[in-house]
């Protein structure tokens, strides 16, 4: 049986309003939706400030700014990779890093709750990790269908 560990890191500032377990579980659920590159994963979550995802965003995009979400796919082809990997040893998808000043500021300017801001960035780093991207029309289309069916509900245009 398929299993997945999900590593979940909060920035202390923000812990108290973040219920880790319910962005384990979503994970879990992106996870079970998907036809995963091998029968285990691993992957990281972490929320924080604006500052870290700056830093990130201008070291490894080249953008000096924030951003609301992150993803570093350790993959390129998952399929690949998931050929040569050992069976014994989880296949690392991934980290997903998320800025909570952002869930706040996007949440309020789309007139939802952080809540619903926070699951649709995990959903989205997420669906990034295994492959998933919205460079063209019809990839983004793509990947809002899945954020959609996953959610339940339409949370970006």
């Amino acid at each position: 049986m398929p299993s997945a560990t999900i590593a979940i890191q909060l920035d202390d500032e923000f812990a108290a309003a973040i219920e880790p377990e319910a962005i384990e579980a979503l994970t879990q659920r992106v996870l079970d939706a998907e036809t995963l590159p091998a029968p285990d994963v691993e992957l990281a979550i972490v929320v924080g400030g604006d500052a870290q995802i700056q830093e990130l965003n201008r070291r490894y995009r080249g953008v000096d700014a924030p951003t609301d979400v992150l993803s570093f796919a350790m993959l390129e082809d998952a399929s690949a990779s998931a050929a040569t990997s050992s069976p014994d040893t989880p296949l690392y998808l991934g980290d997903v890093i998320i800025s909570y000043p952002r869930v706040l500021e996007q949440a309020a300017e789309a007139a939802h709750s952080a809540g619903d801001e926070l699951e649709l960035l995990v959903v989205h780093g997420v669906l990034h990790l295994l492959g998933y991207d919205h460079d063209s029309q019809e990839r983004q289309a793509a990947m809002w269908a899945r954020q959609d069916a996953i959610l339940g509900q339409h949370l970006i245009d």
